[in-house]
């Protein structure tokens, strides 16, 4: 309650000094926008990082293969003008001839099968090899403007994981003159996208101003500062003082209260990422414990008010869920079943299982606080008795990998990819994450990535998520919400899987 109580202390306060301050904006005088990141910005190379202040960035500083369309969530070609199967296994893609660097160098085959051999390369150390090394052998140029991809196994994520994960750089960038240099891109970075880096210093400040040699659509606002400021006090100042028209990440109840004001607008919109408590049904920390009991997961299912959780913890356009993905991914079927908040029915379930006294459950989490405590309290209504471990996010990393935890309280956003396999494959294919130890579920989920057709994936991911909601692996919590606060000047567009495009910015 104290922390409650702070943060909306917190929020009065800021809407005090909103009505009081008059509005300096800046931005659309000198068609500058300037953004806010708590998060400090040292790496400007996508192929090396993985936040998703980094995705933002490398959106206007890079190009890919592919784009993914966030109103469809379709592939499009982007510096690809066409591609083909060739086979199961080959895939031939025609670029573009008009795409040049920022440097003012032509892109061209060479460098497209560079990129992709050298992050598949051990020797690259990329934060991008795991998602291409699990299907390239290798590229090959065969012809001025033609790409061959030699693919180790039939694999139906390729052309999305071209278009979310794989910038585009040009041949030599990293092992220059026979030298591997891995942080060749982190400062001065050349790419190819609709914005250029003109400074940059690292944890401090980035400028970005748009690239007239874009050979896509144009972004309207020519110059965009990127500013770190990990206080989130600071950053709203700045806001209303005009010194910054972008923020994200903002907490509901500051962005509503600002957003109430002159000063700033509040901007709410979908989030790929999901909420779930995943429960040791394998008996990892105890072979004979509660959680292996379909009954007592059942229950703990039952037991969470996961709507009220959705609209007073999360809010915004945040929903109950009850599926194991996210219900906008392809093959999200909703179908599956679900356990409706029936804290009787949870005491019930736990009475069946032998458990009418309730049992000891330690479970852990390492965000979002306040839901936490709520996922705690819920289940101590029922009768058990939570000791709640609210940690780092790498103590329970550690503790996960070393089969410590009975229960956590997890989130995953799926790298903004609206395909089942982004969050089905990592829990419960072969990952610490999958507590479930059922094998055969494990086939399931990554036979939906050994074919190319839809309705054949479609088919087994319901059938994995029938099993996973039947067996209840998981007890779902809830969808995310962002929200953002930015200038009354700003018009910025949202789009459905969450990933911020401040390159479709545009002032009103």
């Amino acid at each position: 309650m104290l922390t409650v109580r702070m943060r909306s202390l917190c929020a009065a306060t800021m809407l005090t000094l909103a009505t009081s301050v008059a509005p300096a904006f800046a931005g659309k005088s000198d068609d500058t926008l300037r953004v806010a990141m708590a998060e400090e910005i040292l790496n400007l190379d996508y192929n090396y990082t993985t936040k998703r202040e980094y995705i933002i960035l490398a959106q206007l500083t890079d190009a890919t293969l592919f784009n993914i369309n966030p109103q469809t969530a379709e592939v499009e070609p982007s510096v690809a003008k066409s591609y083909e199967f060739v086979d199961d296994t080959t895939l031939d893609v025609v670029l573009r001839d008009d795409v040049t660097f920022h440097d003012g160098s032509k892109l061209t085959a060479e460098d497209v099968a560079y990129t992709y051999n050298w992050i598949n390369s051990p020797d690259s150390e990329s934060n991008a090899n795991g998602v291409v090394e699990r299907w390239l052998d290798n590229a090959e140029v065969t012809g001025p403007n033609t790409v061959r991809f030699h693919l180790k196994s039939v694999y139906p994520l390729v052309l999305r994981d071209m278009g979310a994960r794989i910038m585009l750089r040009k041949a030599g960038s990293y092992d220059a003159n026979g030298e591997i240099d891995r942080d060749a891109m982190a400062s001065d970075l050349i790419g190819a996208g609709p914005y250029k880096v003109v400074s940059f210093e690292p944890g401090t400040e980035l400028v970005l101003e748009r690239y007239d040699g874009y050979f896509g659509d144009k972004p309207e606002i020519s110059k965009i500062v990127v500013r770190n400021l990990p206080d989130i006090g600071t950053q709203q100042a700045e806001l209303m003082s005009g010194g910054v028209d972008w923020m994200f990440k903002v907490p509901l109840d500051l962005a509503e209260s600002l957003g109430a004001t002159p000063m700033a607008e509040h901007l709410s919109g979908p989030d790929l990422r999901v909420g779930f408590l995943v429960l040791d049904a394998a008996g990892y920390t105890d072979e004979d414990g509660p959680l292996t009991n379909v009954l007592v997961r059942r229950a703990i299912n039952h037991a969470l008010n996961t709507p009220e959780m959705a609209k007073f913890l999360i809010g915004g356009s945040a929903e109950a869920i009850h599926t194991a993905c996210h219900p906008a991914q392809f093959g999200c079927d909703q179908s599956v079943t679900a356990y409706p908040y029936d804290p009787d029915k949870a005491r019930a379930l736990l009475a069946e299982a032998g458990y009418e006294n309730g049992f000891p459950l330690e479970l852990w989490a390492y965000r979002d606080k306040a839901a936490s405590e709520a996922i705690a309290s819920d289940l101590k209504a029922v009768g058990i008795d939570v000791n709640l471990r609210y940690v780092k996010l790498q103590s329970l990393n550690q503790a996960r990998a070393q089969r410590e935890i009975p229960a956590y309280f997890g989130t995953w956003g799926s790298g903004g990819t609206a395909d089942t396999a982004a969050i089905a494959r990592i829990h419960f294919s072969d990952s610490d994450r999958n507590l479930s130890g059922d094998a055969e579920l494990e086939k399931t989920v990554l036979a939906a990535e050994q074919t190319n057709d839809p309705a054949e994936r479609k088919a087994l991911y319901s059938e994995a998520l029938g099993h996973i909601a039947d067996q209840a692996y998981w007890a779902p919590l809830f969808s995310y919400s962002a929200n953002y606060l930015v200038s009354p000047d700003l018009d910025f567009p949202l789009d459905p899987d969450g990933l911020p495009r401040l390159q479709n910015a545009h002032w009103k």
